[in-house]
């Protein structure tokens, strides 16, 4: 028995041979946890200057914003280097194409960062929502007023479609002069549409003494413009997006037919066998269309928005837009917008071409429709 109770007590291990065993044990998973976390991370090893000159780069060129916003979860470290000022400046009109059903308060904050740093992009975008679409008509043209003095042709231009339909106020705050001169900046600045509505304020002597021979040169010149600029589009297209120009072309095609309809998914240059790419909606007026056609109710009554897809511009008070003086359905905001749904799809809906001359020899009326018969006209002498 004794040597039976001398064996057992010799198996049994003491308390403080336990208690030094599990120390053991603990220091040496702490040490190998300690290594593990002391691993150095060869991202914060990478020069700042060169993570942002990257993000700069990613910012000007993102194709949407989840592109960029992206980024900013990914990490502590690139959430605050991509919310840096410099950053924030390059950012391209890409990263701003959010849509309407998404506008938060957090999208409105971040426009608001992006204009803070002196993106002119993000003040053209966010003074369009908030002239438009929030109606806070100051602050709104006061961030287009901020692009336009970068130079924002876009911001120019959509200055003077409020000048020349007095938005935001009554019709005896129209300033034609104003117009006309943000017109002129825009269009030396390149703006097409800007060039056009020039053409037609020296032609009719709106805003401006009449001179029918510039008028007309600066219209055709908007031509060749607009020409050289579909061109550079078509040249410049890739293999993927020109395959999904055609499936966009035949299923168009296809609907017409079923529709009974001759109508052609090409813009202004159409009419001479050209198949051109659209031209490319800014992010602001696909916002601004979006937000008025999603909306229930969002205009008052007797409120009107610009028949041009493209444009997305509403009126601001009860017959502000002219409307075409042959049909009557349809209403625009400015003659680029004219123009441009014209060749689009008004050309087909409208009275048949053979009632313009009836139009054009009384002289017009001064509204739209007289203008549309004058612009076929000059599209045909760049052609000869």
């Amino acid at each position: 028995m004794k040597r039976l109770a001398n064996t057992v007590i010799r198996r049994v291990p003491s308390p403080a041979l336990k208690f030094s065993s599990f120390t053991c044990t603990g220091m040496a998973q702490r040490k190998r946890l300690r290594t593990v976390t002391e691993k150095p991370d060869l991202f914060d090893q990478l020069p700042e200057d060169l993570v942002l000159n990257i993000l700069c780069k990613l910012s000007s060129s993102a194709s949407c914003p989840s592109d960029f916003i992206n980024i900013l979860t990914t990490c502590k470290t690139l959430k605050r280097l991509a919310t840096n000022p410099l950053v924030l400046s390059k950012a391209g009109a890409k990263t701003f194409a959010m849509k309407a059903e998404r506008w938060s308060d957090s999208a409105h904050q971040f426009l608001k960062q992006c204009v803070k740093a002196g993106n002119s992009e993000a003040a053209y975008t966010l003074g369009m929502i908030r002239f438009y679409c929030l109606q806070n008509r100051g602050s709104g043209a006061s961030l287009m007023a901020k692009a336009a003095i970068k130079s924002h042709a876009l911001a120019l231009y959509s200055l003077a479609v409020i000048q020349f339909n007095g938005s935001g106020g009554s019709k005896t705050d129209k300033n034609l002069r104003a117009g006309v001169a943000l017109c002129a900046r825009a269009s030396i600045l390149g703006h097409v549409d800007a060039l056009r509505e020039l053409g037609h304020c020296l032609q009719d002597g709106y805003g401006v003494p009449q001179n029918i021979v510039e008028g007309r040169r600066l219209l055709v010149q908007a031509n060749a413009k607009e020409l050289a600029l579909s061109l550079r589009s078509m040249l410049s297209w890739k293999p993927q997006q020109q395959q999904q120009q055609i499936e966009q072309q035949q299923n168009l095609h296809h609907a017409c037919s079923v529709m009974g309809a001759t109508i052609t998914s090409c813009p202004l240059l159409s009419d001479f066998g050209c198949s051109l790419p659209a031209r490319e909606e800014h992010p602001a007026n696909q916002f601004l269309r979006e937000w008025f056609e999603t909306r229930p109710a969002p205009l008052d009554d007797g409120l009107r928005l610009c028949s041009y897809r493209g444009c997305g511009r509403a009126e601001t008070r009860p017959h502000e837009f002219r409307r075409c003086s042959v049909c009557g359905t349809v209403n625009y905001c400015s003659r680029g917008c004219q123009a441009l749904d014209w060749k689009a799809r008004h050309k087909v809906e409208c009275t048949p071409m053979d009632q313009w001359h009836g139009v054009l020899e009384d002289g017009g009326d001064g509204e739209i429709g007289a203008m549309v018969g004058m612009e076929e006209a000059e599209y045909v002498n760049i052609v000869e």
